[in-house]
């Protein structure tokens, strides 16, 4: 019989909550709890072992809640932390953004925000970069595979600054929101 102390639940739910910084985090805790599972129950059969290992690897694995919500904050947090430093970049940028193109504008978004995430030393601002390229593309992917036709190329856009950029982005972060 598994016997867990209060201090070990309370971890374990703190830990299966989604927090503000650490969105597509391995749960260590999870895997911890299925391996104590697996060594204290009658799961050492055949059939419990491809249990407990899909169950370890969907541990593993980013949470699928993420939405537009979470890249919209995540897009703000970029923007707070960008006005503390001096970018000199042009980006391209979609200033009016087609419905019929939003999928390929945001793609295009993606690719360019790298270039914020490369101009900076703030590893506050690389990692959430890299975060809201890892959450806007898992959003993206549940669109299945869309394909827009005469949508502008990334390198047809006009060439903007950062803060031009970033207002840009979140408006059609927002067309997004609007839609799911």
């Amino acid at each position: 019989m598994l016997v867990m102390s209060q201090d070990s639940k309370k971890l374990m739910l703190a830990d299966s909550q989604p927090t503000r910084s650490h969105k597509t985090k391995l749960r260590s805790t999870s895997i911890q709890c299925y391996l104590c599972l697996l060594l204290n129950s009658h799961f050492l059969t055949e059939a419990g072992i491809p249990v407990f290992i899909f169950s370890c690897v969907s541990a593993g694995l980013p949470k699928t809640e993420a939405n537009w919500q979470h890249v919209a904050s995540d897009l703000r947090r970029i923007e707070m932390l960008i006005q503390s430093i001096h970018i000199d970049a042009t980006l391209y940028t979609e200033s009016d953004v087609r419905p019929s193109c939003k999928v390929t504008a945001m793609k295009c978004f993606l690719l360019e925000l790298c270039v914020i995430s490369e101009e900076t030393d703030n590893m506050h601002i690389r990692d959430t970069v890299q975060n809201l390229i890892i959450l806007a593309n898992s959003s993206l992917s549940s669109n299945g595979t869309i394909t827009e036709s005469g949508c502008k190329e990334c390198e047809e856009l006009e060439e903007k600054n950062v803060k031009e950029f970033l207002r840009s982005f979140t408006h059609i972060v927002q067309m997004f929101i609007n839609t799911s």
